[in-house]
């Protein structure tokens, strides 16, 4: 059922270019106030879909609303917006770039060049603002234009890769600010394949393969739905002294050694109580650590959009998961 508070809302979206269909009877509300992470594999409708809910080209089917407005064009100046396709004028300087994206945006003139600085020493680009874009790097040109995506202060901020191309430094600065937008009570929907900072960052995760939904909830409901069953088992002795006891545990089907770490992954059968087994493995021998492991957004990624290279438990967990699951391989189909 619809909410009345959804900063983004799609219903039945189709667009299709020549006999390529790139969306496909989408469906999807981001309520306000959230951050929801946009993922997918290369191809599957992510860029296409924000283009569409940036009015930058319509659907051939269906409806999409942005903060209560049939379309973005009638809320631009409440929208924040970093393309996929990086950009800037290269020959302005930095700070009349800034000021001229702002200047579209509303922003009254008076105190915008202390504004600007002070968010170019956030971005830990103090100095740059007489150079030319051109002579920045392209991760400093990245970072520029983010702030040109936000330097309006928009209620709703719309990032296509944000991460892409960044350092390891600069992707957690990125994170940082994303973060501090949403303790401001911004509504930020992101696409990435850094899943890393998705699952770090997120409220909402919506995925999308073939120009389909395949996910759509929050991360801890879409953690309990790919559990793993899978409990982490270190003991104090060594882990060839324990894998017999390890694997022959009741409610367990089968043990694997986990690389040179001391540990040991039990998989627990179906039926079974993950909490009865992890008091029967705290029994069998003294314990450093004994936990069920938490699903990741990569193990739900790849079971979700590569079933073939997933793992038994996230792909059992994907089969298992209801409507838009993947369809087993031959293989798979042994597990499900």
């Amino acid at each position: 059922m619809p909410t009345t508070n959804a900063a983004i809302r799609i219903q039945g979206v189709t667009k299709t270019f020549g006999s390529k269909t790139a969306v496909s009877k989408l469906d999807l509300e981001v309520p306000t106030g959230s951050v929801c992470g946009f993922l997918g594999p290369n191809g599957a409708g992510k860029t296409t879909t924000i283009r569409m809910v940036m009015s930058i080209f319509g659907p051939d089917s269906g409806s999409i609303e942005v903060l209560g407005r049939k379309s973005a064009i009638e809320s631009k100046d409440r929208i924040g917006y970093l393309p996929e396709e990086r950009g800037v004028y290269r020959k302005m300087r930095v700070g009349d770039f800034i000021r001229y994206m702002a200047t579209l945006k509303g922003v009254e003139s008076q105190g915008l060049t202390e504004k600007i600085d002070a968010w170019l020493e956030r971005l830990e680009l103090p100095g740059v603002r007489k150079k030319k874009c051109e002579e920045l790097s392209k991760g400093m040109q990245q970072k520029v234009q983010y702030l040109a995506a936000v330097i309006h202060e928009p209620e709703l901020i719309i990032l296509d890769e944000p991460f892409s191309g960044l350092d390891p430094v600069n992707v957690r600065l990125i994170r940082g600010l994303i973060d501090e937008l949403r303790r401001e009570g911004k509504t930020i929907i992101f696409s990435t394949h850094v899943l890393a900072s998705a699952e770090a960052l997120c409220d909402r995760i919506f995925m999308i393969n073939k120009g389909q939904k395949v996910l759509d909830g929050s991360i801890g409901a879409i953690r309990e739905k790919f559990n793993p069953r899978t409990i982490i088992v270190e003991p104090l002795e060594s882990a060839n002294g324990v894998f017999d006891r390890v694997e022959s545990t009741p409610g367990v089907h089968s043990a694997t050694h986990a690389g040179d770490d001391g540990w040991i992954e039990a998989h627990v059968n179906d039926g079974a109580d993950p909490q009865a087994v992890m008091q029967s493995l705290m029994g069998i021998a003294p314990m450093r650590r004994v936990e069920l492991r938490r699903a990741s957004l990569e193990d739900i990624f790849i079971a979700m959009v590569d079933p073939e290279d997933a793992s038994e438990d996230s792909l059992r967990a994907a089969l298992s998961a209801g409507g838009g699951a993947p369809a087993p391989h031959k293989e798979a189909a042994t597990h499900a």
